[in-house]
């Protein structure tokens, strides 16, 4: 019991318990940023503590895991918003998610580009595997975020509910099969293209060690809920007041999600691990859409909420921006320099100039 203890970190216990004593204050002016951090670190908390469990069952369950859990977290920041009374926010899980693949698949994957070409001048990764990445988030980006733009059955860029209801299905069994490829049928695919030495690879947790973060786990999750439902009016109206674009809070989400695993990522390209750093950054972004997506999609058919999927025309070139500049620097040569990773900056940093003035 001592060993579990002092393999769990302190700060992973204590940022739900804070969380959970944070919905006594008021949601609202100074108290907001305490607020707003005890949030972070639980959520920091629970992506911890599935990937410890994650590492405990290896593939595939530690990896459904682990997507599970920052499903969780991602579809009640969410949920949480668009409940909220105030401006309309049909539109902000499609906000969130667009920002998912653009923070994901020009961001993360710039840093850790340059980061490990700095390091190390050239790096390699698997072409098979990260095609394969690529090709699936192509598809789906596209059938969730552009294609509703350009439907008929109603105005405006929606589906209706049986389209919805459709491509949450499809979704789902492309990222489901998707998985099961990476996690079994085509494992090698998404391994490091040349062989990486024992001592990069952390030794499992304990049982004792996982079974205590699977406890943990549930009260992250749980204090991340709650504490998102109390604090959305809050962000809306302090959006509203400062005068930023509504899609501004779908950015914040993403960033507050995709955070632990961007710094894992980056973290494996200076260790000249790209393959790994590749699977963690494309793969947060594909189990955004194909999961994210999916639930989003359920509760607003469930509670009749109006729910806003298609691209407006800048952020529609942003898109085929990212997906042309993917397929030239991860589907052709197999190597990368800091070439690639600074026009993937580039963009990234375009992307967030443009969301602040549009």
């Amino acid at each position: 019991m001592a060993a579990v203890r002092h393999s769990i970190p302190a700060w992973s216990w204590a940022a739900p318990l804070v969380a959970l004593l944070m919905l006594l204050a008021p949601a609202d002016g100074w108290a907001l940023l305490p607020i707003g951090l005890a949030l972070a670190a639980t959520v920091f908390a629970a992506v911890h503590h599935a990937e410890v469990v994650a590492h405990r069952l290896g593939e595939p369950f530690g990896t459904l895991v682990l997507a599970l859990a920052v499903t969780v977290i991602e579809v009640a920041l969410i949920v949480s918003l668009m409940l909220a009374p105030g401006a309309e926010k049909a539109a902000l899980a499609r906000d969130t998610v667009f920002a998912a693949v653009m923070i994901a698949g020009n961001g993360i994957v710039g840093l850790c580009l340059l980061a490990g070409g700095a390091r190390h001048r050239e790096q390699g990764y698997n072409l098979s595997g990260t095609a394969s990445l690529l090709a699936v988030l192509v598809a789906l980006v596209t059938l969730t975020l552009v294609l509703p733009t350009y439907t008929t059955s109603i105005a405006g860029p929606s589906y209706t509910r049986a389209q919805l209801l459709f491509v949450a299905l499809v979704s789902l069994l492309l990222y489901g099969t998707f998985l099961f490829v990476q996690t079994i049928r085509h494992r090698a695919y998404f391994l490091p293209a040349e062989p990486v030495s024992e001592e990069v690879h952390a030794t499992p947790p304990s049982a004792g060690t996982a079974w205590a973060s699977f406890g943990l786990l549930l009260p992250c999750l749980v204090a991340v809920v709650l504490l998102a439902k109390a604090v959305s009016p809050a962000v809306q109206r302090a959006v509203v007041e400062a005068g930023a674009p509504v899609a501004t809070v779908g950015v914040a989400i993403a960033l507050l999600v995709l955070l632990p695993e961007g710094l894992a990522a980056l973290l494996a390209a200076r260790r000249d691990r790209l393959q790994t750093a590749l699977n963690l950054a494309l793969g947060s972004a594909l189990c955004t859409i194909g999961l994210t997506i999916p639930a989003v999609a359920a509760l607003c058919l469930a509670m009749d909420l109006p729910l806003t999927l298609g691209l407006a025309a800048k952020e529609q070139v942003l898109l085929a921006l990212t997906i042309a500049l993917s397929i030239l620097t991860l589907a052709t040569t197999g190597r990368t320099t800091v070439l690639q990773g600074a026009v993937h900056l580039v963009v990234f940093a375009t992307f967030l100039f443009l969301t602040v003035v549009p």
